[in-house]
């Protein structure tokens, strides 16, 4: 049977995840820009008109917008899309001047505008280590307890008992390693060696392409051999182990994304596994009504997609302005203000047409559509 959160829990699921993960986002930026001593005009959660906000004393407008979709902050002096001096830049006082964004060397930038993603990283890797020191992890040793007949590996030629020593030539010491080097791989050839009683084996075959429907009515195409574990073993983690252990899996979320991204751009997976504001409010409330520790994690991973899309090479991302920065110094010298205008005006072009086609694509698959 199919559940669906009443409309109420999407928003209050998405208000709860973004509202917080962007603010925490742009005080990264805030934060690292006033320690160079830069001066912040602006703090916006949301974009568009003002809907309530005060000034504080060193000038900066702390503000809440209409269009719950993102924010911003606003340095002094930034009068362009390249953040580059201007003429009007060049004509403020010198104090006035020495309180920009412009005016801090390069590496300062650098770390000004890299502190927004590096903040959502952290943010998740502290979600991540407190429910790893709350609940432990399971270890499953990596031996085949269960085997569909009429899968991929039985087929193959694995069997019940075999304990599988790696997979595409890295190593694998447990169990739930197993699904991260096959579920986001459908379709394509893996090569599986396993030990059995002494003597190793190696089969080669293709990961079958399998399409699966959670209690939401959500589907999703991931690659599967046919292979179970046994029962885990339930192991307490100590404090600095959470935090190993939650790097590694933050790591490994962005690598799944990083294949995602290229398996979309390859045409091995369909653009409608995209997602856009619509799908993370669906996803949000449907993670709320499963209750706090499911929807708290899925903040983590939310916090990563934020990071990891921020750095995408894009202009008008941070990504994009650290790639700037980067030929800058290998050049010795900025690229002119004009291309770098055209360079951004042309990346917020794309991103407000990926913005576009996301939500168009979101509506299209809402379940009101019978799908």
């Amino acid at each position: 049977m199919i559940e669906s959160p009443p409309l109420w829990m999407w928003v209050i699921g998405f208000l709860l995840v973004l509202g917080p993960l962007v603010t925490l986002h742009e005080l990264g930026h805030y934060l690292v820009g006033r320690w160079f001593g830069v001066q912040a005009t602006a703090f916006s959660v949301g974009f568009g008109k003002e809907l309530a906000g005060y000034t504080d004393r060193r000038g900066t407008r702390w503000k809440l917008s209409a269009l719950p979709l993102g924010g911003y902050v606003q340095f002094a002096g930034d009068m362009n899309p390249a953040s580059q001096p201007s003429d009007e830049w060049l004509a403020l006082p010198a104090e006035e001047r020495a309180r920009t964004f412009q005016a801090r060397t390069l590496w300062q930038k650098a770390l000004i505008v890299a502190a927004g993603p590096v903040t959502n990283f952290a943010v998740a890797i502290a979600i991540l280590a407190g429910l790893n020191l709350a609940y432990g992890r399971v270890e499953v040793p990596p031996v085949v307890q269960v085997l569909a007949e009429d899968g991929a590996a039985a087929q193959a030629g694995v069997a019940l008992g075999d304990r599988i020593v790696s997979l595409n030539g890295e190593p694998i010491e447990q169990f739930e390693e197993v699904r991260g080097f096959v579920a986001p791989y459908p379709d394509e050839p893996v090569t599986l060696v396993v030990d059995r009683g002494g003597r190793q084996l190696t089969y080669r075959f293709t990961i079958r392409s399998v399409e699966e429907q959670d209690r939401f009515g959500n589907r999703f195409r991931i690659g599967q051999i046919g292979v179970g574990s046994g029962d885990g073993q339930l192991v307490p983690v100590q404090p600095a182990e959470s935090v190993v252990l939650a790097v590694r899996q933050t790591g490994e979320i962005v690598e799944t994304m990083v294949i995602g991204l290229w398996q979309v751009i390859s045409g091995r997976r369909s653009v409608e596994e995209l997602g856009g504001p619509i799908k993370i409010a669906k996803f949000s409330g449907e993670q709320l009504s499963l209750g706090w520790p499911q929807f708290i994690h899925f903040a983590a991973l939310i916090s990563i997609n934020l990071a990891f899309i921020n750095l995408l090479p894009i202009p008008a991302l941070d990504g994009g302005h650290l790639a700037f920065y980067a030929a800058e110094a290998i050049r010795r010298r900025p690229a002119s203000q004009r291309s770098q205008e055209w360079a951004f005006r042309t990346g917020i072009a794309l991103v407000l047409a990926l913005m576009l086609f996301v939500t168009i694509n979101d509506v299209a698959t809402l379940p009101i559509w019978g799908r």
